[in-house]
């Protein structure tokens, strides 16, 4: 028995070793508010047939919109410039980002910013079928409701982060990157003083055509800036890989939210699990497929990357000396 109990021992500090350096009381705190349930209970409305798909512009989208502001309403995040919508002028109709501000607590940081963010429309409806409604549960309603969860989580806390947090919900993704485009252009905070946006994509689904993606998420542009070494990093207690895209995949980084925050000078990335899943832009795309589970321990990790980049360590830097990024690094990247 005493070689039983002292095999267990090793084995759980072979474990410990593996997962990284301990929490803090906050940090363990802050995670331990994402909650799987939560999840699922927000993306069952997200994604809901109710929603219609959330087309660019509908109504739809505008019902989505209010669900977004009624959770950072709740969980009490201030308005940006007094609204939590910044609506745009469309040829078809008007479909607003939507943003909540966790106000940081340093007086001499509270004015300096990192963005997390995901877009929140999809595709809308096809003109028939059995199934005319692109769910979107995780392109990319799971994203759009880790942006809430993590808010909620974040916004609990007793101290909040030394850097304020905005919480940014995009219209528009799909059509062609619309809500970043018109955030880039009027943003609600000064972007010299936004240090970062961390974007969320498809953090939902494990189910990959390139195999099963548990405890594991990809960061686009993983070596542009120090944003990927950061996040990796801040992972590690939980056991979390943060890892770089594949090179298969390294279009990606121009192909989200992202690209027009890189491109204003904006250390950025986006974060995803499975970049292909079997109904990417199907109408099989719903809410019930979403591993919540591993998407709650994906939301732990972000949490805790948010939370050091929101601290007072140095800003993430560009890397200049790759060719890839140091267009971007100027705010010179279109």
């Amino acid at each position: 028995m005493e070689l039983v109990r002292l095999h267990w021992i090793a084995l759980l500090v072979v474990a410990a070793s593996a997962a990284g350096p301990s929490l803090t009381p906050e940090q363990r705190a802050a995670i331990d508010r994402i909650s799987a349930d939560s999840l699922r209970g927000h993306l069952s409305f997200i994604a809901s047939d109710s929603l219609e798909g959330r087309a660019t512009p509908s109504r739809g989208l505008d019902l989505a919109a209010e669900y977004i502001a009624a959770q950072f309403r709740r969980a009490g995040l201030e308005p940006p410039q007094g609204s939590y919508f910044q609506t745009a002028k469309l040829p078809n109709g008007t479909a607003s980002n939507v943003a909540g501000l966790l106000r940081g607590s340093d007086p001499a940081l509270k004015d300096t910013y990192v963005i997390l963010s995901a877009h929140y429309d999809h595709l809308g409806m096809r003109p028939d079928g059995t199934d005319r409604i692109y769910n979107g549960a995780n392109d990319d309603g799971s994203g759009t409701v880790t942006v809430i969860e993590v808010a909620s989580a974040l916004a609990a806390m007793p101290a909040h982060p030394k850097r304020s947090i905005l919480f940014l919900a995009f219209f528009g993704e799909e059509p062609g990157l619309l809500g970043s485009r018109y955030y880039a252009a009027h943003p609600l905070v000064p972007l010299d003083r936004t240090i970062a946006d961390i974007n969320l994509e498809q953090v939902g689904r494990t189910d990959s055509t390139a195999g099963p993606q548990v405890g594991v998420a990809y960061l686009t542009g993983f070596g542009y800036s120090e944003i990927g070494k950061i996040m990796a990093e801040a992972a590690q207690p939980l056991g979390f890989r943060m890892l770089p895209d594949p090179p298969a995949k390294q279009d990606y980084f121009e192909r989200s939210d992202n690209l027009l925050l890189a491109r204003a000078g904006i250390p950025a990335t986006t974060l995803y699990v499975a970049a292909d899943f079997p109904d990417y832009h199907q109408v099989g795309d719903e809410w019930q497929k979403i591993d919540y589970a591993n998407m709650a321990n994906v939301d732990r990790a972000i949490t805790l990357g948010l939370l050091r980049l929101a601290s007072d360590e140095p800003p993430p830097r560009w890397n200049a000396a790759l060719p890839t990024a140091r267009k971007f690094a100027n705010g010179k990247g279109k």
